[in-house]
């Protein structure tokens, strides 16, 4: 193709791989061949974007993320787009090589399940940028305020809410909270709901912040049952899953000893030992739902930036029971 333009190959590589210093002349001449001998040109160099959404995921050790991806998948298979998944691989692929990488596939858009706009503390620039490139982007669980893009969500208060009243029901009284990070806004949001609930005079100090794998969950409920917790409520069913855990590893049952609610709903809850009483995220409604925002932007269709919370729901299972009876004081030995 070279020879076919008059330039040399190291120009011609400069054209297809869109660098600069190449003038607008010369740029037309190797497109134009490019259409003339069939070769097809470079999804950067298309003008339109390719009919390929990118998702961000997180690390898809926690199964809600998989189910997750496949509901949205599924819907914009029915539209005529393929995802082009994206799951966080530890530090070695980090959210902004994805997002080079999407770029460089010129994508029509991106669905993020899981990023840094979820932590009050991290760097939100790439998404300030996303916005002011108008490339559609749709945001799940939580956002920043102030970045102004669609976002889907499930009610964290609300969930709180119902995994702290069906405790109470059974009579808890010491209800602990094992959070995820400090800065992560879905777990401040379930804080603040914790805190309205308190009764006056109780303990306040019945929380941890943790990681979210199930080891980190562990350690973090070993601490709370120190404490002489009767409940805990986790922020995700891997932690529920390290509580139980920890639980049996301090020789407590669970529930006739302490009660342990989990959150996502993920597949496996039901096979757990005991099965897991957990608030069910809406994932279905919830990634049909991101999928619309996204092609409607696609569309050329204008979208409202507030956050769209969906309602989610209490699943009662076998860990969560009546609180354990207070231990009775041995009686006074009577005085000779």
């Amino acid at each position: 193709m070279a020879k076919h333009v008059g330039v040399s190959q190291a120009t011609v590589s400069r054209v297809l791989n869109d660098k600069p210093g190449i003038s607008d002349a010369t740029r037309a001449a190797v497109l134009s061949a490019l259409d003339v001998l069939g070769y097809e040109r470079p999804a950067k160099l298309r003008g339109d974007r390719a009919r390929l959404v990118g998702l961000i995921l997180p690390e898809m050790h926690d199964p809600i993320y998989p189910a997750l991806a496949e509901i949205i998948a599924g819907a914009l298979a029915k539209r005529g787009f393929s995802p082009v998944l994206c799951p966080r691989a530890g530090e070695d692929v980090t959210e902004a090589d994805y997002l080079e990488i999407l770029a460089d596939q010129h994508v029509s858009g991106i669905i993020f399940a899981s990023g840094a706009y979820q932590y009050t503390t991290a760097n939100h620039d790439q998404y300030a940028a996303l916005r002011d490139r108008s490339l559609p982007v749709v945001l799940m669980n939580a956002t920043i305020p102030g970045l102004e893009l669609p976002t889907v969500s499930t009610d964290d208060e609300h969930a709180l809410e119902q995994a702290y009243g069906h405790l109470a029901a059974l009579g808890h009284q010491r209800i602990a909270l094992l959070l995820g990070p400090h800065d992560h806004i879905a777990s401040l949001r379930k804080l603040a709901a914790y805190r309205a609930l308190l009764p006056a005079g109780a303990d306040h100090g019945l929380v941890l912040h943790a990681g979210f794998t199930m080891q980190e969950g562990q350690a973090a409920a070993t601490t709370l049952l120190q404490s002489d917790a009767t409940a805990i409520i986790c922020a995700t069913d891997a932690l529920a899953l390290g509580a139980v855990r920890a639980a049996k590893r301090a020789g407590r049952q669970v529930p006739a000893d302490v009660s342990i609610v989990g959150f996502d709903d993920s597949t496996l809850m039901t096979h757990t030992d005991p099965p897991l009483t957990t608030i069910r995220q809406p994932a279905a409604a919830m990634g049909q739902a991101a999928v619309a925002l996204l092609l409607a932007q696609i569309d050329g269709d204008t979208v409202s930036a507030d956050e769209m919370l969906f309602e989610p729901e209490l699943v009662v299972r076998s860990s969560t029971g009546p609180a354990p009876a207070p231990a009775r004081k041995a009686p006074a030995k009577p005085r000779r």
